[in-house]
C-alpha cells in the first residue's frame, strides 16, 4: 500500500502534461518583467512549465493530505498486524494443543477450520481496506489535479500562455529557468487553498 498515494498523485500532475490554453499572444507591455523575455518564442506561442516534485512538497492542501493518508495507512497496518498476530498465537496453540493429544478428531477438525474462517476474514478485511484506501487516495488526487487546473485557467486569463507543461524528472530534457512559473503557481494554490474541511 505504501506509495500508492504518491504514485497516484505524479499520475494525475501528469494529467498537467500539456495544458492548452490562450493561443492569442499576449503583448509584452503586459507580461511580468520576470517571465517577459522567455514567456514569448519568435512565432508569438507562449510557454511555460510548473515542477511537481516542488508542488508535491510546497502546497499546503497535499502536505495535509500526506499527513493524513500516512495516519490512515498507519492505522491500517495496525488494525492488520494485530489480526494476524491474534490469528498466529491462536494457531500456535492449537499445534501445542494437538501435539499434547489435547483435541478430539471432531474438536480438531472444528478449531482448524475456524482458524481457516478467520484467515480468510483478514485477508478479506485487508482488500478491503486497502480499496477504501485506494479508493480515498484517488479522491484526493482528483482534488490535486482539479485544483491544479482550475488555478491554471485562472491564473492564465492574465498570462495567456498557449501551453502549460508539468516538468517531471527527465520528461522535459531542458528548459530555460525564465520558462519556470513553479514559484507563482504554488504560492498562487497556498492562497486560495483554506485548509482541509473537516469531517
Amino acid at each position: 500500500m505504501k506509495k500508492i498515494l504518491f504514485t497516484m498523485s505524479v499520475a494525475a500532475m501528469l494529467g498537467l502534461g500539456m495544458t492548452s490554453c490562450n493561443n492569442q499572444p499576449q503583448k509584452n507591455d503586459t507580461q511580468s518583467s520576470e517571465n517577459a523575455a522567455a514567456a514569448q518564442g519568435a512565432d508569438g506561442l507562449k510557454i511555460a512549465y510548473v515542477e511537481v516534485d516542488s508542488i508535491m512538497s510546497q502546497y499546503n492542501y497535499w502536505k495535509d493530505v500526506t499527513k493524513l493518508m500516512q495516519g490512515k495507512e498507519a492505522n491500517i497496518q495496525k488494525t492488520l498486524q494485530g489480526k494476524q498476530q491474534t490469528l498466529q498465537q491462536a494457531a500456535a496453540n492449537f499445534q501445542q494443543g494437538v501435539q499434547a493429544n489435547k483435541y478430539s478428531q471432531d474438536e480438531a477438525q472444528q478449531i482448524q477450520a475456524n482458524l481457516q474462517r478467520q484467515a480468510q476474514e483478514g485477508d478479506a478485511l485487508q482488500q478491503r481496506l486497502g480499496a477504501e484506501y485506494q479508493k480515498e487516495a484517488a479522491g484526493y488526487n482528483k482534488a490535486l489535479s482539479d485544483s491544479i487546473h482550475h488555478f491554471l485557467a485562472e491564473y492564465n486569463k492574465d498570462k495567456k500562455y498557449s501551453i502549460i507543461f508539468a516538468k517531471q524528472g527527465d520528461n522535459i530534457l531542458y528548459a530555460q529557468n525564465a520558462y519556470d512559473i513553479t514559484k507563482d503557481v504554488v504560492a498562487g494554490l497556498n492562497k486560495r487553498y483554506k485548509g482541509m474541511n473537516k469531517k
